[in-house]
């Protein structure tokens, strides 16, 4: 198997002065990412990647998310610039979460990511029933 030149450096530690390093426990990179890691936060980046949603389009289109859960969410991912949150003054009020440019910069990784789920999730779920039966003996 070939290993793509970015996961060296990655290793190495060897990263712009304006880069983390993955690899130091005590770098927020590891934040960012358990942030995009969150299943709901990959969800939410490709819905959003069709434009505005209101919260009801969201969840709806996300099935089995807690509004509780998909308003923690949306909060962090508005604080962390990943998206916008825009109340528009109707009765009731109306509001529409948006990528932000950053929160865009995800969709083509993420994209990727679930491409590459979904091709392989048969060989996954074989590789986990397979294990499964061996650690019945």
């Amino acid at each position: 198997m070939v290993r793509p030149r970015i996961v060296d450096r990655l290793r190495s530690g060897r990263t712009p002065a304006r880069q983390g390093n993955l690899f130091d426990p005590d770098c927020p990179t590891r934040l960012v990412l358990d942030r995009i890691g969150d299943k709901w936060t990959v969800l939410v980046v490709l819905l959003l990647s069709d434009g505005p949603m209101r919260f009801s389009e969201l969840r709806g289109r996300l099935g089995r998310v807690t509004p509780k859960v998909l308003t923690q969410t949306l909060r962090r991912m508005e604080r962390d610039g990943l998206i916008t949150r825009e109340i528009f003054a109707e009765i009731p009020p109306r509001v529409e979460y948006t990528l932000t440019d950053l929160g865009g910069s995800l969709i083509e990784p993420i994209a990727v990511i679930g491409d590459w789920a979904e091709t392989h999730v048969h060989r996954i779920t074989a590789a986990q029933a397979a294990y499964d039966v061996g650690q019945d003996r």
